[in-house]
């Protein structure tokens, strides 16, 4: 399998082929005297050790064009953060700071997101604290990006004070948007309506992102005839409702046991203009496996591949195990082979028991056959074997 920083440079190679076509041609006549491009971003991609990939990093942040991409940035440091190697982050953060970008809001924004997508918060904050001195303007963009910084490190309740804090910053509606769904995280929901309010009182239109939050916080809480009340708040703030909205209407009516109405919702979709995906699928799925009406989910999953949407984990993890405690052995053999040619990695338990069921039918091939593919796609021989006794080993 390529790694993913391979995969990455891929894409990023087509990308930049694709936009700037004559970089062939225009470079080849320098190409003796330096690298490209696209041969940087192949090395740094392909180093395996983290100290050297920090030095190359920074090294090739000194070229102008480097500096640009974005995407660059991203795998590099998520890779750090996998490898929980903050200080290597910090170092190539803190060393773009040398570079006149940083005047520009922009690259500090980018900055400030990569360290709270780290979980370095303070990093972020710190940074944030430092762009006056580096000569770069702070407006509502960096300010947002702060909060987000926030959001992507868990911090969800430091959120609200940083957004009450004496800055001389007029927060917008992503402001509030990030507020609304710090609160939701944290389950405060009354906290995070009270947002709304505050919003509109100070002359802001929330917009359909702020309303799906709340939709789902209050849909998925239980709190159904609440969410009802906001969905009618959101039709009168003239906004139309996506398959985002329906969806969250959807696991509400579930939660709440009206599956007729759930069904009846999903069924109507289609003459509002709005396709049902697998998010819709996926909760009438669960919701008739929880019933014990494994006819229905069935039918509720031969709907979603009509409508021409690929099952996804949740849907193999919801609906195998139902399938297995029916006997329904070839039909979970199916989902659960499907799933792992997509990659789609599912609980290894889970394939246990169908491997395990297949056996005591003595269905061996297709057990073997599952097993083999699970050990193709990554999966130890202690997470998923032949049972013993089964006469393969």
């Amino acid at each position: 399998m390529a790694s993913l920083p391979r995969l990455l440079y891929r894409s990023f190679c087509t990308s930049l082929s694709t936009t700037n076509p004559s970089s062939s041609s225009s470079s080849s006549s320098s190409s003796s005297s330096s690298p490209s491009l696209k041969t940087i971003v192949n090395d740094l991609f392909e180093e395996r050790n983290l100290k050297r990939l920090v030095e190359k990093f920074k090294k090739s942040s000194e070229c102008n064009r480097f500096r640009s991409k974005h995407r660059v940035y991203e795998v590099t440091i998520r890779r750090l953060a996998s490898a929980k190697r903050f200080s290597f982050i910090e170092e190539i953060l803190e060393d773009q700071k040398k570079y006149k970008d940083i005047s520009k809001e922009g690259f500090a924004v980018r900055l400030i997101s990569l360290y709270g997508k780290s979980g370095m918060l303070n990093h972020a904050f710190k940074t944030f604290d430092e762009l006056p001195e580096l000569k770069c303007t702070r407006t509502v963009k960096s300010f947002n990006a702060l909060l987000s910084a926030c959001i992507d490190s868990e911090n969800f309740d430091k959120v609200e004070k940083l957004f009450r804090s004496n800055l001389s910053i007029t927060p917008n509606v992503f402001s509030y948007n990030i507020v609304i769904r710090a609160f939701c995280e944290m389950g405060s929901l009354d906290s995070a309506l009270a947002m709304l309010d505050e919003m509109e009182k100070n002359g802001l239109d929330p917009n359909l992102v702020t309303f799906n939050m709340l939709l789902n916080g209050f849909y998925v809480d239980g709190r159904f005839s609440d969410g009802e009340m906001i969905w009618d708040r959101m039709e009168k703030s003239n906004l139309v409702p996506d398959i985002k909205s329906f969806n969250a209407k959807l696991r509400g009516l579930i939660l709440v046991g009206k599956m007729s109405e759930a069904v009846k919702l999903v069924e109507e979709l289609g003459s509002s203009g709005i396709k049902p995906d697998v998010y819709s699928f996926n909760p009438l799925i669960a919701g008739f496996c929880n019933d014990g009406n494994l006819e229905e989910a069935k039918r509720i999953y031969n709907e979603l591949l009509r409508n021409e949407w690929v099952p996804n984990r949740s849907t193999i993890e919801t609906l195998v195990p139902s399938l297995c405690g029916n006997g329904e052995f070839e039909l979970a053999l199916k989902l659960c082979m499907d799933g792992l040619n997509r990659r789609c990695f599912v609980d290894s338990g889970l394939l246990q028991a169908v491997v395990d069921g297949l056996v005591k039918e003595s269905k061996i091939e297709e057990a073997k056959k599952l097993v083999e593919l699970g050990r193709l796609k990554n999966y130890s021989r202690s997470n998923l074997k032949m049972p013993s006794g089964s006469g393969v080993e």
